[in-house]
């Protein structure tokens, strides 16, 4: 399929599904962004008929399927619960009455969950501020499957997709790993790099999206082509590998909900430096060392850092352990021993 924010098709090499019981509901609506590019009808009676204690739906509520879901757990008294990924009401667009009527909208919204979820401390924070009660929140972490990244990147040979880089073992090599696109702000991380200007240290970029020309334009003329590389779309077999011979990775983005490459580099034995707009700060980065964060947009800030960092491999190799250990942590069984609790919170209140 052509994926439009990378800019380029793409075919997964993952099967989420695999050995999940599941069910798919036909969408009804246009596949666009709109209220209707959702719309599974279907909800209505799988919901009605199920029989459920609880519903959990991930589903925004900007979406036709969320309000199905929601009425349909109304009229069969099952527990509907949801959250939100994000930590602010800012809007990632920048229009400004967007925050308004999230102030004013959101805590009447967030009521109407029998128990509200959320994926980082910062969300947390976020819904105790709209006047959510703090036993109607539950923190499920925004994980990935530790096991198997952490069991992918022990077989990886590390300095053989290095040296596939023209990386010596003494290199430091950056990375940034995410889609080209304006608001992950790769560019800051490019500019930072060649002001940094660390003798034997290598950028290599992860990824496609519409940024793409533009990175290389800007590399050339900042002088750095011989020590930044494009590796272009990278699939998700393929990470493990390139996070666990990286350094060190940077995700500057001017908002990222949670930021699940920091997961997955920190699985890797790789230390995330983030700015102050992406969730995962407080819960993966922050614990590992706070001076990895920087204000969003400083490349002055993100410079400095890069210019301690990559000219110090046993500081990065003492991060790397560092991060490894915060992330265990931060896994899928404490992701579901949390939804259970939440569960259960949400059917006891509907009970009561």
């Amino acid at each position: 399929m052509h994926d439009p924010e990378f800019n380029t098709p793409v075919q997964w090499d993952v099967q989420l599904l695999d050995g999940f019981p599941w069910k798919e509901v036909t969408n009804r609506g246009n596949g666009g962004l709109g209220f209707f590019g959702l719309f599974n009808p279907g909800l209505w009676s799988l919901v009605r008929e199920g029989n459920f204690d609880a519903v959990v739906c991930f589903t925004g509520y900007l979406r036709a399927s969320f309000w199905i879901a929601f009425l349909a757990c109304k009229f069969s008294r099952s527990a509907f619960i949801f959250g939100t990924d994000t930590f602010t009401v800012a809007a990632k667009d920048r229009r400004f009455w967007k925050p308004r009527v999230k102030q004013f909208f959101w805590p009447c919204l967030y009521r109407l969950a029998d128990q509200t979820i959320v994926g980082s401390s910062r969300g947390v924070e976020l819904m105790r501020s709209l006047g959510i009660p703090p036993d109607r929140i539950s923190l499920i972490p925004n994980a990935v499957d530790n096991e198997w990244w952490i069991s992918q990147a022990s077989c990886v040979d590390r300095q053989a997709v290095r040296s596939s880089w023209g990386a010596n073992p003494e290199t430091s090599v950056a990375l940034f790993c995410a889609k080209l696109q304006t608001w992950k702000r790769p560019l800051d991380l490019l500019r930072a790099f060649a002001r940094a200007n660390v003798p034997n240290s290598l950028l290599v970029v992860a990824g496609e999206g519409p940024l793409r020309r533009e990175m290389e334009r800007e590399v050339a003329h900042l002088g750095v082509s011989t020590r930044v590389r494009f590796l272009g779309f990278v699939n998700q077999t393929q990470l493990p590998g390139i996070y666990t011979a990286a350094d060190l990775m940077v995700l500057p983005s001017e908002y990222d909900a949670f930021g699940l490459v920091v997961n997955e580099a920190n699985c890797c034995g790789c230390p995330a430096v983030v700015s102050d707009m992406v969730g995962a700060a407080q819960d993966l980065v922050a614990p590992v060392d706070p001076t990895l964060i920087y204000p969003c947009g400083d490349v002055a800030a993100l410079t400095e850092i890069l210019r301690k960092l990559l000219a110090s491999p046993e500081r990065l190799r003492q991060l790397g352990a560092a991060a490894l250990k915060c992330v265990s942590h931060w896994s899928h069984n404490q992701s579901v021993s949390a939804t259970l609790e939440a569960v259960r919170a949400a059917v006891s209140r509907r009970d009561s």
